[in-house]
């Protein structure tokens, strides 16, 4: 389990992250999204210990990270691909990983392995590592200690469609064996597909949160009448929110038994009246980031 909970990062007048509360459960995926800049990588650099938090707190596994002993046995962690010695053959990459973790060497052969590189590939200096045989390197050095906790930003970066689905089989298959994923990802139709729950930031603070059914759960009612705007003059009047949708019909928060009573009370005719459909996860991304996108670097 991961919590962070009132988190806060500023950097001089600048805050990075305000006031940022969520919970990625065990046994769960947990998408972390939001625009560039909006505090993901910063609130992933806290939980792990690479940044200083200005107040509040990051905790895996009830511990704050730094606090752990040996971390790398209990919590996987890739947030950069591209970092990692790139003269290093991908192999050497692992086996210095298993010296730091005091880990059996024979786990090296096994994730990679797990993450489909082979003895040839794995025999390459980093330098020539495409992205995705980056990635699988970086998952495979996450995995390596046997975690209990995946912590990964972005990590479908430079994945073919092939690879992507062996990362979303290999992510589930972890999370149904007991263990806790965040995941950051700007692949949303992925997101979409793997996570259990969703966090959405936007401009450091936390803007939506919940399963993925409950924030995708389709909401209120379309209607269309024969006088489309009286009727949405009567339905304002009655205190409900409407949207004109730009194929005329109008998008009503509230139940479609409230929305006929309005009409008949004004002897409406009413020719359509349903409720709404699903929105998709880029649908709803979008809707609650839309004010909150900015293009500054620090994330």
């Amino acid at each position: 389990m991961i919590q962070v909970q009132n988190l806060v990062k500023t950097y001089g007048d600048f805050t990075a992250v305000d006031d940022v509360s969520f919970t990625a459960e065990a046994g769960r995926v947990t998408g972390f999204l939001g625009p560039n800049g909006a505090g993901k990588s910063t609130t992933m650099r806290v939980m792990t210990g690479l940044t200083p938090a200005t107040s509040g707190t990051a905790t895996v596994l009830d511990t704050p990270y730094e606090q752990l002993t040996n971390p790398g046995r209990h919590v996987g962690v890739l947030l950069d691909a591209s970092a990692q010695h790139a003269g290093r053959t991908g192999r050497e990459v692992l086996s210095l990983g298993a010296l730091t973790l005091g880990i059996d060497r024979r786990r090296v052969d096994q994730m990679l392995e797990v993450v489909g590189l082979t003895p040839k590939e794995a025999g390459r200096r980093v330098r020539n590592y495409s992205l995705g045989m980056r990635q699988r390197l970086g998952l495979a050095n996450a995995l390596l200690g046997d975690p209990k906790v995946l912590i990964l930003d972005e990590p479908a970066n430079g994945l073919d469609p092939a690879g992507i689905r062996w990362m979303r089989d290999l992510l589930g298959t972890f999370a149904a064996e007991g263990g806790t994923v965040l995941l950051s990802s700007h692949l949303l139709h992925e997101i979409e597909r793997i996570a259990d729950d969703i966090v959405v930031i936007g401009r450091g603070r936390i803007v939506a949160s919940g399963t993925k059914e409950e924030l995708l759960r389709p909401s209120g009612c379309l209607v269309r009448s024969m006088d489309d705007a009286a009727l949405q003059a009567a339905l304002q009047e009655a205190g409900m929110d409407v949207t004109v949708l730009p194929s005329g019909a109008l998008q009503v928060e509230a139940e479609t038994a409230a929305v006929g009573q309005v009409a008949a009370g004004r002897g409406l005719a009413l020719i359509e009246l349903r409720g709404a459909d699903s929105q998709g996860l880029e649908e709803m991304f979008l809707t609650l980031t839309s004010d909150d996108a900015r293009q500054e670097t620090a994330a």
